[in-house]
């Protein structure tokens, strides 16, 4: 089967995703400046919560480039990947409710580490499904940035559960930069398929 119902649904849970994160955004009550400070915890985890979905949304776009055909243990893995992205509004609103509190900076990587999981067994999914002639396990190759991805979060959790949040968060910072870039070798495999 194609893509297009797949994809068409993914875009549409990660903008519901996005629309109840920032329902959860609360203006102050009066109009100062003062009043912001309160709810700019809140604001920083949106704003670190909203990068990650798009991170997620335009990486999840080019992989789909990569995978014209589905079978249903793509679907499976799709939804996995779609129940940790889910998660974010409600871990976003309790880690900016509680200031970046310890636990909420733990479970907010659990979260982040489950769902880097989950793209990781869409991935080996849409391989298997591919072959031995996978276009997508040529180009993701060795895959630093995933590799190198868990590990962080696995360092943020851990500086979390020994009660360091601020640590954990720049963990969680730290990979959303190494993401901020869509895969490049993924748009170059694009663009020679597109050449050809």
């Amino acid at each position: 089967m194609g893509r297009t119902r797949l994809e068409a649904f993914s875009d549409a849970v990660i903008a519901i995703i996005i629309t109840i994160m920032v329902l959860d955004l609360r203006p102050p009550s009066t109009p100062t400046l003062g009043a912001l400070l309160p709810v700019l915890p809140v604001f920083v985890s949106y704003i670190l919560s909203f990068v990650y979905i798009g991170i997620y949304w335009n990486n999840h776009h080019h992989l789909l480039h990569l995978c014209p055909k589905v079978n249903g243990r793509i679907l499976w893995a799709n939804l996995h990947l779609l129940f940790w992205l889910s998660l974010f509004p409600f871990m976003t609103a309790w880690l900016g409710e509680n200031h970046f509190a310890a636990l909420p900076a733990l479970l907010y990587g659990i979260v982040l580490l489950a769902a880097a999981l989950a793209y990781w067994l869409l991935q080996r999914q849409i391989i298997a499904f591919q072959g031995a002639q996978s276009q997508l396990r040529a180009v993701l190759g060795r895959d630093w940035k995933g590799n190198a991805s868990p590990v962080f979060y696995t360092l943020g959790i851990g500086a979390a559960a020994l009660g360091h949040p601020w640590p954990a968060l720049a963990m969680y910072v730290l990979v959303a930069f190494l993401w901020l870039v869509p895969d490049r070798r993924i748009e170059r495999a694009l663009q020679e398929n597109a050449s050809e």
